[in-house]
């Protein structure tokens, strides 16, 4: 499952013991309409993470944090710090491989 947060609660997440894959999406945005229903999928599949997204537009100080410029982005987080990244949309197996590799 994949649990919207704020930036109060992503920075929380973050630096806790299990890594977190975050998706920075915005409700505007077709290729983030077309990966979320992948990121569900792919969240069932791997439990030793914890999978959020995180809406770009009301998150505005974790887009400049990060320097988003562009999305979906999808980042993994190991420690509070980026682990590893994969820009624009994914199909299911590209999701798994990526993820499969970094986390």
């Amino acid at each position: 499952m994949v649990t919207e947060l704020n930036t109060e609660k992503f920075d929380e997440l973050i630096k806790g013991e299990k890594p977190v894959v975050c998706d920075f999406f915005a409700k505007w945005c077709g290729p983030c309409k077309m990966l979320a229903p992948v990121m569900e999928q792919v969240s069932e599949e791997f439990p030793s993470a914890e999978f959020v997204k995180v809406d770009i537009d009301e998150n505005m100080e974790l887009s400049v944090r990060y320097g988003i410029m562009s999305i979906p982005l999808v980042v993994i987080f190991k420690n509070g710090e980026i682990a590893a990244k994969s820009l624009g949309y994914s199909t299911k197996s590209e999701m798994q491989d990526f993820l499969k590799e970094n986390l």
